[in-house]
C-alpha cells in the first residue's frame, strides 16, 4: 500500500466556512452560538472525489490520513468555547468521510487549543475523536499564538496531560501550527517551517521522551530546517551535552515527506533515513499546481520518492510500513477494513 499520512480538508463545502464566520462574528457582537447548516453526504463525497480522491488516485496512492484544513484552525482566537464547537464540528466532518469511505481515509483531529489555555477540553476532544470516532492521531499546534510564540515549549510540563492522554491512547501528535497572525513570518513559507525546526530544537534540548518513552511525534514539511542542518544539531547536542541525536530522539520523532523537489527528498532520505520517515504529500494544501519544469504537481512527493532509487523493501517501509508503527490505530483499522 501506499500511504499518506498528511492530508487535510482544504475542499469542504462552502457551509463550513459560513459557520465560522459566524462563529467570530458573534465574538464581536455577542449572541448564542451558531449552528453548521446542513451537509449532507452527496455533498461530501463530490468535495473529496473530484480533489484529494482524484487526485491520490492518479499519483498511485491509496490511502490518506486526512485532518481537517491546517489553516483553518486558528488556534489563535482565545475563546475556549469557540475552539471547542470549531474542532467539534471540523472533526466531525472529517468522520463522516472516513465513514463514507473507509478504505481511502482515517481521521486525524484537530485540538481546541487556544494560546495559553487550559487543556481540559483539548484532551476532552482527543478522548472524544479516538474513543468515539476512531481517530487516529492528533495535530498539536506548539504556538497556538500564531507566530508570536507566547506559550512555553513543548517539553515544558504544561504540556504533560495531553502526553499523558497520548500515551494512555497510544496515538502520535503531528506537530502542526496554524495561521500567523506575525506579519513578520508568512504563513507556509516562514511560520510552518519555523515550528517544525524550533520544536526539533526544543526536544534537542530537553528529556522529554525520558518521562514519556513511548510519546511519538511527527514533524511535517520534512522537517523543516533540520535535515539540512543535520550537522549542527548533533554539534549542539554534543556542545550542551544531550546524548547523541539517535537515542536522544530519533525513537520517537519522525518526519514526513512533504518536501517538493527532487534534490530535498533525497537529502531527506539519506540524511534521516528511511525508517525515520512517512511517506506524504500534504497534497492540495500548501503548494498547490504544477512545476512548469516538469509538468507534474509540485506535491507529487510519490513522484520524487520513485526518483531515488530505493530498493522494494525501503519503499515498502517508506510507503506503509513506518506509518502502521507510527499509528497502531491505523494498522487496527485497516486490518478491520482488510487492508
Amino acid at each position: 500500500m501506499i500511504i499518506d499520512i498528511h492530508g487535510h480538508y482544504t475542499t469542504a463545502p462552502d457551509q463550513l466556512q459560513r459557520y465560522r464566520d459566524a462563529q467570530l462574528a458573534r465574538l464581536v457582537d455577542g449572541g448564542p452560538m451558531p449552528a453548521l447548516e446542513p451537509i449532507g453526504d452527496d455533498e461530501l463525497r463530490e468535495s473529496v472525489e473530484s480533489n484529494q480522491l482524484r487526485v491520490l488516485e492518479e499519483r498511485g496512492g491509496d490511502f490518506m490520513v486526512f485532518s481537517p484544513k491546517a489553516s483553518g484552525m486558528e488556534h489563535h482566537i482565545t475563546d475556549p468555547a469557540t475552539a471547542e464547537h470549531w474542532a467539534r464540528e471540523s472533526n466531525d466532518l472529517v468522520a463522516r468521510l472516513v465513514e463514507l469511505y473507509p478504505r481511502r481515509f482515517a481521521g486525524v483531529c484537530q485540538l481546541p487549543q487556544t494560546p495559553g489555555g487550559a487543556l481540559d477540553g483539548v484532551i476532552a476532544e482527543l478522548e472524544r475523536a479516538v474513543t468515539e470516532l476512531g481517530f487516529v492521531g492528533c495535530n498539536i499546534n506548539p504556538d497556538p499564538s500564531g507566530g508570536f510564540w507566547t506559550g512555553p515549549p513543548m517539553t515544558d510540563e504544561y504540556w504533560f496531560p495531553l502526553y499523558e492522554r497520548m500515551v494512555e491512547l497510544d496515538v502520535p501528535g503531528m506537530i502542526h501550527v496554524s495561521s500567523s497572525c506575525n506579519a513578520n513570518f508568512h504563513a507556509l513559507g516562514a511560520h510552518y517551517l519555523n515550528a517544525d525546526t524550533s520544536v526539533f530544537m526544543q526536544l534537542l534540548e530537553g528529556d522529554l521522551f525520558a518521562r514519556f518513552p513511548t510519546l511519538r511525534f511527527v514533524i511535517p514539511h520534512g522537517g523543516g530546517a533540520v535535515p539540512y542542518h543535520w550537522g549542527r544539531y548533533h554539534g549542539l547536542a554534543a556542545r550542551m551535552g544531550r546524548p547523541p541525536i539517535g537515542e536522544h530522539l530519533m525513537q520517537n520523532v519522525f518526519f514526513d515527506s512533504c518536501v517538493y523537489h527532487g534534490p530535498g527528498m533525497r537529502l531527506l532520505i539519506d540524511v534521516i533515513g528511511v525508517d525515520n520517515v512517512l511517506f506524504a504529500s500534504e497534497m492540495l494544501g500548501a503548494v498547490r499546481g504544477d512545476n512548469p519544469a516538469t509538468g507534474s504537481g509540485w506535491d507529487d512527493t510519490k513522484r520524487y520518492v520513485d526518483g531515488l532509487g530505493l530498493s522494494e523493501e525501503q519503499r515498502s517501509r517508506l510507503f506503509e510500513g513506518n506509518a502502521r508503527r507510527v499509528y497502531p490505530r491505523l494498522d487496527a483499522l485497516l486490518g478491520r477494513v482488510g487492508l
